[in-house]
């Protein structure tokens, strides 16, 4: 993404999610029924860090220098970079996630062979979206060319997330929804599958490559 719009809109974000503590709340809640515990993850597209920190994810990367200073001083261990091209070793991983970030990825494909790389042998990997099919998801495609923050956005739907993940050696065992009604005044509880709520999250564990012979 050659334009960033998160270099000039990182105040805004963070207050995003001040005014929508009931929305960011209710996708805590569905990342809290996949992330591990106790294990070490990095976040691709970490941002500000405001997910990381309340996750225990102590890692993570962002093509933004301005959201990275929010993250350092959550007191997380971030770089500057982008998900095409990790700075990280291979197998240094328990679990990766994108939490919406895939959605501002050039090539998510070679995003995930990345994840893929860093992960070790039956690592994790998380991805949220805001899937394209629901009401909500359809609300923001069609409008995104309004907003500051999804006018550069590519939206998916759960079986392109999953046909992605599969196509690199994921295999998914979990999905959790939540966000059926944006517009609700409480904190949601996350069911499980997908089709009904905004704000999907996908699990899978990695495989090992599969022989092209």
């Amino acid at each position: 993404m050659n334009y960033n719009p998160f270099d000039y809109l990182t105040d805004e974000y963070e207050a995003w999610f001040i005014r929508n503590k009931v929305l960011f709340q209710s996708e805590l809640l569905a990342l809290k029924q996949v992330v591990p515990v106790d294990k070490t993850g990095v976040e691709i597209g970490i941002g500000s860090g405001i997910f990381a920190e309340p996750l225990g994810i102590r890692f993570g990367i962002d093509p933004s220098e301005k959201m990275l200073e929010y993250s350092r001083e959550r007191g997380l261990e971030v770089q500057n970079g982008v998900a095409e091209n990790l700075p990280y070793e291979n197998e240094s991983f328990d679990f990766a996630v994108f939490i919406t970030s895939i959605c501002f990825v050039d090539n998510p494909n070679l995003a995930l062979q990345e994840a893929h790389r860093i992960l070790k042998s039956g690592g994790e990997i998380i991805v949220a979206i805001l899937d394209k099919e629901t009401q909500f998801g359809r609300f923001l495609e069609n409008n995104k060319k309004k907003s500051q923050f999804y006018k550069y956005a590519r939206f998916f739907s759960v079986s392109e997330i999953s046909e992605l993940l599969e196509k690199n050696n994921f295999r998914i065992t979990q999905t959790v929804q939540t966000l059926e009604d944006p517009a609700i005044q409480r904190i949601e509880t996350p069911v499980k599958g997908y089709g009904k709520g905004s704000f999907v999250v996908l699990k899978g564990v990695r495989q090992d490559f599969k022989s092209k012979d």
